[in-house]
């Protein structure tokens, strides 16, 4: 890991993609919402696993539709470092995407005091670097 020189960087924190989960960063810089489906069972999932959580069996990369709905969020209004400082305040919400998964993820373009519960969003992808994309939501 790379070491941070607080006075003259400040750093985000950018995730490092794993051989589990290259296939969705991949999807991700492509702007495609990549979730995985089991080959025996159909169960789908969303984080990247080696294997399915219901079954055990192997599962594949699907695109999503990239719908969701907000389950439940928070409102960041004090950043939890330097780095986040100029995003308060944000979002930070437990989506469930059409497809059956729940997924983390950040609200954007748009007003936090009016999320509700149940709101559908829908994908927009947000470049962090060369090699990451990160999947965000905007209302639909």
């Amino acid at each position: 890991r790379r070491r941070i020189d607080p006075v003259t960087e400040i750093a985000r924190n950018i995730p490092r993609p794993t051989p589990e989960t290259a296939p969705f960063w991949d999807g991700c810089r492509e702007g495609r919402l990549l979730i995985q489906q089991c080959t025996g069972c159909g169960h789908r999932q969303f984080y990247p696993r080696l294997v399915c959580s219901q079954c055990q069996g192997r599962p594949v990369w699907i695109e999503a539709s990239g719908k969701a709905t907000v389950e439940s969020f928070t409102i960041v209004r004090q950043a939890v470092s330097p780095a986040y400082a100029a995003d308060v305040p944000y979002v930070v919400a437990l989506l469930r995407l059409a497809e059956g998964p729940g997924m983390m993820s950040n609200i954007v373009q748009c007003d936090p005091g009016l999320l509700t519960i149940g709101m559908p969003v829908t994908v927009v992808f947000e470049p962090m670097s060369a090699e990451i994309t990160l999947p965000k939501f905007r209302p639909a």
